[in-house]
């Protein structure tokens, strides 16, 4: 028996899509962070179970809160622009029956554009997705980890990823995301100095372009890395803004 677990915020154009993947799990949970569009009504249209929760910039807060509403022995956490291939069902749906593993790992695919991404740090991402519940918590508030307790294995079959639909709405998310890495950092007692805010940015460029090959995917690839080395900076600098509050 799944639960799939969707965390949401004005989702109404990727939320049918995401939830029609999902039809193979025995209940559909969304976690929404009071949207000011559809999302809601279309989601309990379409089946999905609904509890409206605020964020406060913290996802592991979020994700356990929907730990703690799924009903069955095994949770799927899937955002709203993933989605669930015919493969990917199958597999989840036969390696849930294996004893002894309490949780997966699962590839993700990236696209952008509508071009699948083959190189950059988005190619090698894996993320722990499919585990049981009462097994372990999410932590940390962003790019937060399911630490599950026991063995994990990993499934061989990628999730789809389509985010970033637009580049504003890239920019839009950057930010967003940025001022929560910067806080976190900074609430470890990370500090930034000024030529971080150089280097990190700088390196980061050239880890995606270059190390690892994202000038193989084209426009697409560069955009990606220009992207994230942008994050980088916006990171560092509002760390450092921070250090001389």
């Amino acid at each position: 028996m799944i639960s799939a677990v969707i965390l949401t915020r004005n989702e109404e154009k990727n939320i049918i899509d995401c939830m029609e993947s999902l039809y193979f799990c025995n209940e559909i949970v969304i976690i929404d962070d009071v949207s000011t569009d559809r999302t809601v009504e279309i989601a309990k249209k379409a089946g999905a179970i609904v509890y409206e929760h605020e964020l406060n910039n913290n996802f592991s807060k979020q994700r356990n809160f929907g730990l703690e509403k799924a009903k069955n022995e095994w949770i799927l956490f899937i955002d709203a622009d993933e989605r669930i291939s015919v493969d990917l069902k199958n597999e989840i749906k036969y390696k849930i029956l294996k004893k002894g593993i309490n949780g997966y790992s699962i590839k993700r695919s990236d696209f952008f554009y509508g071009k699948k991404l083959f190189h950059g740090e988005t190619s090698s991402i894996s993320l722990v997705r499919l585990g049981k519940k009462n097994h372990g918590l999410w932590d940390g508030a962003v790019h937060e980890e399911w630490k599950i307790n026991g063995k994990i294995s990993i499934l061989d079959t990628p999730l789809l990823h389509y985010p970033h639909p637009t580049i504003n709405e890239f920019l839009l998310e950057i930010n967003f995301y940025t001022d929560l890495n910067a806080m976190e950092l900074f609430n470890k007692g990370i500090r930034a100095t000024w030529y971080d805010v150089i280097i990190y940015p700088v390196a980061k460029f050239i880890h995606n372009f270059i190390i690892r090959a994202g000038f193989q995917d084209g426009v697409a690839g560069m955009i990606i890395a220009i992207m994230m080395s942008f994050h980088s900076f916006l990171v560092r600098a509002k760390l450092l803004k921070y250090n001389e509050n």
